[in-house]
């Protein structure tokens, strides 16, 4: 009997354990912030998470794969968006990279491509020129570039950046910004599988927000 007895708490062990990862709290002001003034998201229909990166940023390179696993995955609640951050003049030029690879249809060619030249290659990747080269090298032709990355629509979306950057008030990257309310990062969360794990938490604790005026109007009407 006793055997049995050690068996099962064997099995169970892993079940206990991934409750209580499960289970786990986290602190505003310790894994993750309050926005002093929420911002709004692109829709009321779900739950928005914003990842401010650079290119020129390893610990955002350092994220990627983290971020490509739970976008696989995630719910279909979540609405995932990028946005480089604009902390200075300086992060301009590879902002305007990211907007020109969206508006062409390009991002998949491009977003790990460009970090990986950058952080793995060691290349310095710090003019219109080198840019355009590396956008050419994906199949995308020079005169689509010019146009695309000097145009008014990246023009606006890079203003929009920077706006959004400093209404959101952030000082690092990478971080994320969980519906407009939280803000988080790996230096905060502690790691950045931890990083995932708070803003898996703060998402449900939208989630559970949303759900609570429903499940009150239903009980009230069956009362």
């Amino acid at each position: 009997m006793k055997h049995v007895a050690r068996w099962l708490l064997f099995m169970l062990l892993p079940v206990f354990a991934a409750t209580a990862v499960l289970a786990k709290d986290y602190t505003e002001g310790t894994e993750y912030l309050k926005l002093a003034k929420p911002q709004p998201t692109a829709s009321a229909d779900s739950i928005e998470v914003v990842e401010l990166f650079w290119y020129g940023c390893p610990h955002c390179y350092q994220l990627e794969p983290y971020l490509k696993d739970w976008v696989a995955g995630k719910p279909d609640d979540v609405n995932f968006i990028q946005m480089p951050a604009i902390l200075g003049p300086g992060w301009e030029l590879l902002s305007k990279a990211w907007f020109t690879a969206e508006l062409l249809g390009v991002t998949e060619q491009v977003h790990t491509a460009l970090f990986e030249e950058i952080h793995q290659r060691r290349q310095r990747i710090n003019t219109e020129e080198k840019l355009r080269e590396f956008f050419v090298k994906r199949g995308v032709s020079a005169e689509d570039f010019d146009k695309t990355f000097r145009s008014f629509a990246v023009a606006i979306k890079v203003n929009n950046a920077r706006l959004m950057t400093r209404r959101y008030a952030i000082t690092g990257v990478p971080t994320l910004i969980i519906n407009g309310k939280y803000s988080t990062s790996a230096s905060i969360a502690g790691g950045n599988p931890e990083l995932i794990k708070v803003m898996d938490y703060l998402v449900e604790q939208e989630r559970k927000q949303a759900t609570a005026p429903a499940e009150s109007a239903v009980t009230a009407a069956s009362q």
